[in-house]
């Protein structure tokens, strides 16, 4: 029988993704993303962050809360991959495992201690949804996680970005300034199904309280329109 432990949130992430459309497939591929990690009540203790500022990059362990299933298989679809070819579960990093847990590397922007939340920490390259439960931080050590001659399988080549983004000024002026890099680098990374690819079709997403709307036509994105949600 297997057994079972129970975990405790500690924190949640806050970020401009209300959904997970649009979110990058992996931490670090969109560095102007700066979201904050706030603590529940119970861990907004100061001395349990003596010494992180230390430290320039964090491994975040949270949960795939919005794809946790009573089941569970073997083999799943990669994204990566196109969808059209299976792989092993434990060989990907689908958010349908057995146990809908993720690690992501991060990059510390800073600590701020705040009146309302106590300690709060300013991350920059996150993949994590909004509201995203969060288990555990740990300091990212370089001698020890670092392996420039490690194998990456199926995803050793980075995706990178791949379209050339066109936003027209006049939309991009619904952007706040402090937003419209990071919004710029999420649209270059090809939110799409990889298995999509009509270029008629209008793709939306939330992004900073933004509904962003935009189509592909071959490598160029072009955004169609930008409004305030519920506008």
């Amino acid at each position: 029988m297997a057994e079972a432990f129970s975990m405790r949130v500690i924190a949640r992430m806050h970020s401009d993704f209300a959904t997970k459309f649009g979110v990058p497939r992996q931490s670090g591929l969109v560095d102007a993303l700066e979201a904050t990690v706030i603590f529940e009540p119970e861990y907004r203790n100061p001395d349990a962050l003596r010494g992180l500022e230390d430290f320039s990059h964090l491994w975040l362990v949270w949960v795939f809360d919005q794809a946790a299933r009573e089941t569970w298989s073997p083999t799943v679809r990669p994204p990566r991959l196109g969808g059209n070819r299976r792989m092993g579960v434990f060989a990907t990093r689908s958010p349908f495992r057995p146990n809908p847990i993720a690690l992501s590397s991060v990059r510390l922007a800073g600590v701020e201690q705040t009146s309302e939340y106590g300690p709060v920490l300013r991350v920059r390259g996150a993949d994590l949804m909004d509201g995203t439960p969060i288990l555990d931080i740990k300091p990212y050590l370089p001698y020890a996680d670092c392996h420039p001659e490690a194998a990456g399988g199926f995803a050793a080549v980075p995706a990178g970005e791949t379209l050339e983004v066109v936003i027209p000024r006049n939309l991009l002026s619904r952007v706040p300034a402090e937003r419209a890099e990071a919004l710029r680098g999420v649209l270059a990374q090809d939110p799409r199904p990889r298995y999509q690819d009509d270029p008629e079709r209008v793709y939306g997403f939330i992004f900073a309280g933004l509904e962003v709307k935009f189509s592909v036509d071959g490598n160029r994105l072009t955004v169609k329109s930008i409004e305030r949600k519920n506008d």
